[in-house]
């Protein structure tokens, strides 16, 4: 695509806000069905999540390992919010959800009672990841960990906090997760009208978190990232204070995550402790490599690439899809080091390379 702007980062901006139009036009026109329409809105939110792993991987050079983990941390702050605006209408007439009923449990947590709110429960499905993730980059980033000691540690936290949330105990529905939403800010979570809604706010939620993450990368901080990813020995000589970098982007990634799990959740109507496991964050590193780590529009091309050829694998050969995204990973580690953003370059390299040998 061509830009018609001075700045190509924008080629990015056009080729989403057409999804914008061209989907929904489709779906009026009977082409694309509601189903096809929430399945990319739930792309989007996977996206939002990889612009925040890529500005800690891609520009500062931190390889986390958790990314998933914020992200489900986020659904489980909206899905708390809905199963309890649902729980007065359920089967057994509660005012508690029906999982706690089926539990024997007599009184609702008081964790729960902000979660009647739904400001409230926007706001502590922003809060919690971004306290968890400060106290806990504080004492990381305080202790110098950093490359695979820091990925492990990251790692073993994503696998601390799945055991944690598959147990009954923890009140947030065990390994069954959290489901059976019936609406959201009173709108009915069924209707087409409101998955239309929930796919163009993804959209441009997607677009917003694009360009505040471009302008942050190409400012005066985010050029301390880079540095930092290039030469953190170097830059240690220097007056800035690099555990506070790191330790704010890793917030900063923490709360664009959760904000793609808020709205992931009401758009695929279930939340369970599968979506935070090592596996999960592993994934949406695979996503980021593929599309391209450095470039922010990489992240959002891999994220879209990698869970479209999903969708197809799946329904086609079922049993594939872990060797499909097995060979793609070894491909880009092998030969698309930059990603697939960065294979025109490339190509246009080794051509330049051949010519000059032939000359």
């Amino acid at each position: 695509m061509i830009s018609i702007f001075k700045n190509k980062s924008y080629d990015y901006i056009i080729f989403l806000t057409l999804f914008l139009l061209i989907l929904p036009i489709g779906n009026a026109l009977g082409i694309i069905s509601t189903n096809t329409i929430s399945l990319w809105g739930r792309y989007f939110c996977f996206a939002i999540a990889a612009i925040g792993l890529d500005m800690l991987w891609g520009y500062t050079g931190i390889l986390c390992m958790c990314q998933a983990l914020f992200f489900c941390v986020g659904g489980y702050g909206i899905a708390m919010h809905m199963l309890l605006a649902a729980s007065g209408k359920g089967t057994y007439g509660e005012a508690i959800p029906d999982f706690m009923v089926w539990n024997q449990v007599k009184e609702l947590p008081f964790f729960w009672e902000p979660f009647h709110y739904l400001p409230l429960a926007i706001l502590s499905g922003l809060l919690v990841p971004a306290i968890f993730a400060g106290v806990f980059g504080y004492f990381i980033f305080k202790s110098r960990l950093k490359g695979v000691y820091f990925a492990i540690i990251t790692q073993a936290l994503a696998l601390a906090m799945w055991l944690l949330f598959l147990r009954n105990e923890t009140m947030l529905g065990g390994t069954n997760g959290l489901t059976d939403f019936k609406e959201l800010a009173g709108l009915d979570l069924t209707s087409s009208t409101t998955k239309l809604i929930l796919y163009l706010v993804s959209c441009l939620v997607l677009i917003a978190i694009y360009m505040g993450s471009k302008k942050l990368v190409n400012s005066k901080f985010g050029k301390v990232l880079v540095a930092i990813r290039d030469s953190e020995s170097r830059i240690r000589y220097t007056s800035y204070e690099i555990k506070n970098y790191q330790l704010t982007i890793f917030v900063i990634a923490a709360i664009i995550a959760a904000i793609g799990g808020m709205l992931y959740v009401p758009q695929t109507g279930i939340i369970t402790p599968g979506r935070m496991d090592v596996k999960a964050s592993i994934e949406m590193i695979i996503w980021v490599a593929l599309g391209g780590r450095g470039k922010l529009k990489g992240a959002i091309l891999g994220t879209l690439l990698v869970n479209f050829l999903y969708s197809i694998f799946t329904s086609i050969l079922p049993g594939s899809w872990l060797y499909v995204i097995g060979i793609l990973f070894i491909v880009t580690v092998l030969y698309l080091d930059q990603g697939i953003i960065g294979l025109p370059k490339q190509i246009k390299g080794y051509l330049s390379k051949q010519k000059s040998v032939n000359v």
